[in-house]
């Protein structure tokens, strides 16, 4: 008894173990936690053999790295060791939507540690036996035929291919779990086949999903057998015994289960149970099956066992293919990550998370960034310039008498940078043409130092457009960063829901990760808005505070002309 006790609990806490990376030439992996115990979907048994769709989207896979077919991915058991068989039924790559059955040997009852990984990431990978080619070997012994609705030509066919509807169905690409089948009232006819049908007093269990878009018609009658849907409450009838129970909401999907077993009929909905004792014997289950008579709507998992699949089997199946976000979470880690909620990048995770329009939006949102560096560097650099040459100018400007005399021939050398050196360039030049100061000249009137005041002026308004080039650039780093950064945010969430509608996961690990990386479009525009913000009220400072030296420079020039050689 200790062995057994001690080789249990070595069994259920075997996912927890720090196992090493299964494969280094593997980039990624997808961890899929099942959670049975009472914070999830509690079970009460060990279930084996069940086949679940692993759901993967941008929030849980990076679709990037791997190959565009999903033909390098591969499923691992708990132990990080032992490959699982597994079939992809969808795999779009450009909008990041897959669908993976992953047969798992067993779910352990009552712990959050039931784990499997789904690795991707590795362009050289080759042909993996276990999938991702057929989907006969998915499911367990019992399972008779199962119906996914994935097929491209739209005649339905069981995980073998062999048994297949004698018409096409009209799909719908986003259905429940993948595509599903679209009903029209015209039923779905699966000719009779020695596999699917039960003996006289035989086990028998059928279960499918259907989102109604009629409150009447027949979901499913072979034989003595049938599960009628009248005014929105079901019925399933086998022979002259029938069992009413559950209302199908319209437009919703629901799961529909019928279990038939010596002595029962039972009829499950979404997990809850009505049955009805049977007499014996029971009619034999055999004959045409039609699927979806006089109803409208969608219908997905067909699935047909030849035992009477248990209420613990039924309500596993119902959180499992609904997506249940109690019992599944995923997490996306990369190479060498521990398997703990503490290891790896939170940001790498966001970046993984990315969509590709959100990294449009980051890509030009960069380059604005790097843009508004540059032209605060650069005018910082050229403000300080000018502002340091100024200071230098003005000092030997107030320290000479003579106005015309200033600067010298090395001038140009010493105040190059200088605004206030480059007016009253400007300004000499206007009086030489006069011949200020040369003979016996005559001193200015009034209208010719109206004359250098204006021509100085207007060399002060093209110093201005100088000191606010590229100026422009901030104010649009300013005020559109955070318009870009929001568009690529409100475009990011928007892709998450649909591919998480799409998908039919709706647990929080899957929201979660995209969202937070739309988001990081919003900090990527901010993260351009405010330094701009930043460096362009301090260069508007510095930059009013030259145009307000150059103006009182102006006025102080001509005043000291008009002194030196004005009329008197």
């Amino acid at each position: 008894m200790k062995i057994a006790r001690t080789l249990a609990i070595a069994l259920i806490l075997l996912p927890t173990m720090a196992f090493a990376w299964w494969n280094k030439d593997w980039t990624q992996r997808t961890a899929i936690t099942l959670n049975t115990s009472s914070a999830g979907v509690a079970i009460n048994g060990v279930l084996n053999g069940v086949a679940i769709p692993v759901r993967l989207h941008s929030g849980n896979f990076d679709f990037v790295g791997a190959r565009p077919d999903g033909s390098d991915l591969r499923v691992l058991a708990g132990d990080d060791k032992t490959p699982l068989k597994f079939w992809i039924e969808r795999f779009d790559s450009v909008n990041e939507l897959a669908v993976l059955w992953v047969q798992v040997p067993s779910v352990m009852p009552g712990t959050d540690k039931n784990a499997i990984y789904v690795y991707g990431g590795n362009d050289k990978a080759a042909a993996d036996a276990n999938g991702p080619g057929t989907a006969a070997a998915i499911g367990d012994a019992a399972m008779i035929a199962a119906f996914h609705f994935a097929e491209k030509d739209g005649i339905a066919a069981d995980q073998t291919g062999l048994i297949k509807a004698t018409a096409a169905t009209p799909m719908e690409l986003n259905g429940l779990i993948g595509p599903s089948a679209r009903l029209v009232g015209t039923p779905i006819v699966i000719p009779a086949n020695d596999k699917i049908k039960a003996a006289a007093d035989a086990p028998f269990t059928v279960s499918l999903w259907v989102r109604p878009d009629t409150a009447a018609g027949t979901l499913y009658a072979q034989g003595p057998l049938e599960v009628t849907l009248v005014a929105g409450k079901l019925t399933a009838k086998l022979g002259a015994i029938s069992v009413s129970g559950g209302d199908l909401a319209a437009a919703t999907w629901s799961q529909v289960a019928l279990t038939v077993d010596p002595g029962k009929l039972a009829l499950t909905v979404n997990g809850a149970e009505t049955s009805q004792v049977l007499p014996r014997p029971l009619p034999a289950i055999e004959g045409e099956i039609r699927v979806g008579e006089g109803l409208q709507g969608l219908i997905d998992e067909l699935e047909i066992s030849n035992v009477a699949r248990s209420p613990e089997w039924i309500k596993f199946n119902y959180a499992a293919q609904g997506a249940d976000a109690k019992l599944i979470a995923s997490k996306t880690e990369n190479t060498g990550s521990e398997s703990s909620s503490g290891g790896g990048s939170y940001f790498g995770i966001l970046f993984k998370s990315l969509t590709l329009d959100a990294w449009v939006i980051i890509g030009i949102l960069a380059v604005m960034f790097f843009i508004a560096v540059a032209v605060m560097i650069s005018k910082s650099l050229y403000v300080a310039r000018t502002d340091s040459a100024n200071r230098r100018f003005l000092r030997q400007f107030r320290e000479t008498l003579d106005v015309l005399k200033i600067g010298g021939e090395r001038g140009g050398e010493q105040f190059g940078n200088s605004s206030l050196y480059r007016l009253y360039r400007a300004g000499l030049q206007e009086l030489i043409k006069r011949k200020v100061g040369q003979g016996d000249r005559p001193p200015l009137s009034g209208p010719a130092l109206n004359a250098v005041k204006a021509s100085i002026d207007a060399d002060s308004v093209r110093e201005g457009y100088a000191l606010n080039s590229q100026m422009v650039l901030l104010t649009i780093a300013i005020a559109g960063g955070p318009f870009l950064g929001l568009l690529g945010t409100v475009v990011g969430v928007m892709i998450t829901f649909a591919s998480i509608a799409a998908a039919g996961d709706v647990n929080v690990n899957a929201i979660a990760p995209g969202i937070a990386a739309a988001l990081l479009a919003t900090v990527a525009g901010l993260s351009v808005a405010i330094p701009s913000l930043f460096g362009y009220n301090y260069l508007a400072s510095r930059i009013k505070t030259i145009s307000s030296d150059m103006q009182i420079f102006i006025d102080e020039f001509v005043t000291r002309v008009a002194e030196s050689y004005g009329a008197q």
